[in-house]
């Protein structure tokens, strides 16, 4: 079947991508493990012996780096309803993280550990239409903000994947309900026409807040 030149265009952008590229020769799944690492750079986020959850985790690309940050010592637990290569150090569990037999799972996994980080990098499939791409992607980030509160030990972390347009405001003041600090952070690796961006929660506050700074 011939390409349409949509298609054809998308695929040289990403081949022709220095990302793509790099992650090829550093081993990386994607091009997505710059963004953390840009991230882990900045703000210090992983350390050795840490206990990670990584939501819609797959292809993986997230929790290999939060695997060889967190060494031998930690626990990387990564979740997604699609199927994702085994990784080491990497328990995968799959399944939708709010049905309550998966949430069993990873809290069984999780046991007496406290939760450090928690990390999500998800997205819907796009379809090019805002007005319907924009409310999937923001009930994904609801989803995980919940998971984190569920499951953050106190003064723990959230990086979250969030496309700026409507509820993006909403949203950031309800993050600062839960979490001493917010800030916002823009990977060099996130294409510039993209609407991502990613939210970084510094020390989960048990009780909510709900106080407007």
């Amino acid at each position: 079947m011939k390409r349409s030149k949509s298609s054809a265009g998308w695929l040289k952008e990403h081949f022709d991508d220095a990302y793509v590229q790099r992650s090829q020769q550093d081993g990386y799944r994607s091009r997505a493990s710059y963004k953390l690492l840009e991230v882990d750079e900045k703000d210090r986020l992983l350390a050795p012996g840490m206990t990670v959850v990584d939501l819609g985790a797959a292809p993986g690309s997230w929790s290999q780096i939060a695997a060889e940050r967190v060494g031998s010592s930690g626990t990387v637990i990564a979740t997604d309803i699609l199927e994702m290569d085994g990784l080491a150090d990497v328990t995968f569990i799959k399944g939708d993280f709010t049905e309550s037999d998966v949430f069993d799972a990873i809290m069984a996994e999780i046991g007496r550990r406290p939760v450090d980080l928690v990390l999500s990098d998800m997205a819907p499939n796009m379809s090019g239409q805002a007005a319907v791409d924009q409310p999937q992607a923001m009930y994904l980030v609801e989803l995980a903000l919940d998971m984190a509160t569920q499951v953050l030990s106190p003064g723990g972390h959230f990086l979250v994947k969030v496309f700026q347009g409507e509820g993006f405001d909403q949203y950031l003041q309800e993050m600062r309900k839960h979490f001493t600090k917010v800030v916002t952070r823009k990977p060099k690796a996130s294409r510039a026409r993209s609407r991502e961006v990613y939210l970084l929660g510094r020390e989960f506050r048990t009780q909510a807040c709900n106080d407007t700074p």
